[in-house]
């Protein structure tokens, strides 16, 4: 499918800092603006078409130009209304494809108990079922759908976001919460703060928040890059922290034979799901961070999705120093630190773990 208005990407931020920058530059740009605040929903985003109220195709945003066909197993989504309240001749709208953490949370345990491995995030799942060739699949996922604004409209005129998300829930559509509109940028980015604090209270993930100028009108004349509207913003919030206790260190060995620690913790809750092992990166990464087993330590998920050791807190009574043995956990021989890598490495080349892994990869 190629996307008559392309599907752009918003720009990120990573301080409060950037946000003021970006508030400065539209004011430079068009004078006194209103922003609207959305949670940043962490999912598969999708063009929705509709002719005369009537459902007709839906895409994934693919590279912003051309997307997937997709209209089958969006159908399978109840939040997804197929035919709208009142008529358009024609609407295309853009939004949300997520799962909701309860699902996600009842779908890995219906994996765990059939022995299946368990998905690793509600948006992988999410993308990953909403481009099955069997659209039943799609629909015993459970997926839900938010809409966040208008890409095409005949017949339709607004003068701000608010009032066309006002519009497209009046239609039926399950339209993204928003806060605003604000006047000030420090009220925004308070409430950047608040909706942080209280993410575990939205029914899907997110991973920031999005800042939008309300103005359509502006929006016009803040115009694009190749990329990016001018008009938006995304702030992206630093990964989610947890203090659990680690219990174990073990040591797996990968196909090229290098020895990788991995750390076996007390299950904790962090950012959907709950996370009981962690990785250790090599023996410097423990070496510099002083983690030692029985240490209560701060994890987090690198870029939400690999859960990682960040620092150790405090040290159990007692502990000493832990070192990655220079011999090989799975066949016992010799393991050697590489000259030019932070890495140790069995040094069998018949290892059966090697062996393993390579006939995996």
């Amino acid at each position: 499918v190629r996307h008559q208005v392309p599907m752009l990407s918003m720009q990120d931020a990573f301080s409060h800092d950037e946000i003021r920058a970006f508030d400065r530059r539209v004011r430079d740009a068009v004078g006194a603006a209103e922003y609207i605040l959305e949670p940043k929903i962490d999912g598969l985003s999708v063009s929705l078409e509709y002719r005369d109220g009537v459902f007709v195709r839906g895409s994934t945003r693919g590279d912003g130009v051309v997307g997937e066909d997709v209209t089958e197993n969006l159908k399978t989504i109840r939040a997804l209304p197929l035919q709208l309240r009142g008529s358009v001749a024609f609407l295309e709208v853009r939004g949300e494809v997520y799962m909701p953490k309860d699902r996600f949370a009842r779908l890995n345990e219906e994996r765990a108990a059939q022995g299946e491995p368990l998905f690793a995030n509600p948006r992988n799942v999410a993308a990953g079922s909403i481009r099955q060739l069997d659209s039943s699949v799609a629909a015993r996922r459970g997926l839900s759908l938010c809409v966040f604004g208008i890409l095409q409209a005949e017949g339709l005129a607004f003068a701000t976001h608010h009032e066309a998300m006002a519009a497209l829930t009046e239609m039926g559509f399950p339209a993204n919460r928003h806060w605003g509109p604000f006047a000030d940028i420090e009220d925004v980015i308070a409430e950047i703060e608040n909706m942080n604090r209280n993410r575990d209270q939205f029914p899907f993930g997110i991973d920031g928040a999005a800042i939008k100028v309300d103005s359509l009108g502006q929006r016009l004349a803040l115009g694009s890059t190749a990329k990016c509207p001018r008009w938006q913003l995304a702030y992206k919030y630093p990964p989610e922290q947890r203090r659990t206790k680690l219990l174990d260190i073990v040591v797996q060995v990968g196909r090229t034979g290098v020895l990788t620690p991995n750390a076996v913790l007390e299950p904790v809750h962090i950012a959907g799901t709950t996370v009981s092992r962690a990785t250790l990166h090599n023996s410097d990464f423990i070496a510099g961070r002083d983690i030692r087993i029985g240490d209560t330590v701060v994890v987090r998920k690198a870029g939400d999705i690999i859960p990682e050791v960040v620092r150790s807190v405090s040290h159990r009574e007692g502990s000493e120093p832990y070192f990655i043995p220079n011999v090989c956990p799975i066949c016992g021989a010799e393991a050697l630190r590489d000259e030019d890598e932070a890495v140790i490495r069995c040094q069998n080349i018949d290892c059966p773990a090697q062996l393993a892994r390579s006939i995996e990869h």
